[in-house]
C-alpha cells in the first residue's frame, strides 16, 4: 500500500505539473464556450463509504443535473467543448488533484454517487469500498459503450442500475481481487493505449 501511495503521488504531482498547459488551454475553452464554473463537483463515495467531492472540467451546461445524473448518447446537454473533452477524457484529469490529497488513486474502482452506491449488494459494496476508488479501471478500459447504450434506452436510469452497474461491479470485484502494483501498471498503460486508439 505504501508504494502504491507513493507511486500515486509521485505520477499525480508530475501529470499536475506536465499537463498545466492542457488544464490551462481546456480551462479557457470552457469559460469561452458556456457560462459558469471551470471545475465541476460532485459527491461520491470514497474508501470505507467516506463521501467526497470527485474534481473534473466541466462539460456539462450549468443545472443540467437536475435532469438526471446519467448521461447518454448525443446527450444535448453536453457542451461543444465538452464533448471534446469526454471524447479525450481530459475532463478526468482535475482529479489527478483527488489522487493528491488521498481521496482517489490512480487505479481502483470507479467512485459512484451515493444513489447508486445503495444499489449494491451488501456484499459487494462492502469489497469495493475497501479499496481507494481509482481514475481509471478494468471497466473504464473494457466498458467504453456506456454513453451509446443508454443513449437508445427509454429510460436509461432503470437500464443503468438493471443492467449496467452488474457488468461493472464484475470489474471492479477483479480489481478488488486482482489489484496490486504491477496489476495498476498495466490497466495505465492499457488505459492510455485505448485513448491513443
Amino acid at each position: 500500500m505504501l508504494i502504491k501511495r507513493l507511486f500515486d503521488i509521485l505520477a499525480a504531482s508530475a501529470g499536475l505539473v506536465l499537463l498545466a498547459p492542457v488544464f490551462a488551454v481546456a480551462a479557457l475553452a470552457i469559460r469561452l464556450d458556456s457560462p459558469g464554473p471551470v471545475l465541476f463537483r460532485q459527491e461520491r463515495v470514497g474508501k470505507g463509504g467516506v463521501p467526497f467531492l470527485i474534481l473534473k472540467f466541466r462539460t456539462m451546461y450549468v443545472g443540467a443535473e437536475a435532469r438526471g445524473q446519467i448521461t447518454r448518447g448525443a446527450d444535448p446537454r453536453v457542451t461543444a467543448v465538452g464533448a471534446v473533452l469526454r471524447r479525450w477524457k481530459i475532463d478526468e484529469l482535475p482529479q489527478l488533484v483527488n489522487v493528491v490529497r488521498g481521496e482517489m488513486s490512480l487505479v481502483g474502482p470507479r467512485p459512484e454517487v451515493p444513489r447508486y452506491v445503495a444499489c449494491y449488494p451488501a456484499a459487494v459494496r462492502e469489497a469495493v469500498l475497501s479499496v481507494q476508488p481509482g481514475i481509471t479501471d478494468w471497466a473504464s478500459i473494457f466498458f467504453r459503450e456506456e454513453g451509446e447504450v443508454l443513449g437508445m434506452d427509454a429510460d436509461p436510469e432503470r437500464r443503468y442500475v438493471e443492467e449496467i452497474l452488474p457488468v461493472k461491479l464484475d470489474y471492479c470485484m477483479r480489481y478488488v481481487n486482482e489489484h496490486g502494483f504491477f496489476t495498476d501498471l498495466k490497466i495505465i498503460f492499457m488505459t492510455l493505449r485505448a485513448i491513443v486508439r
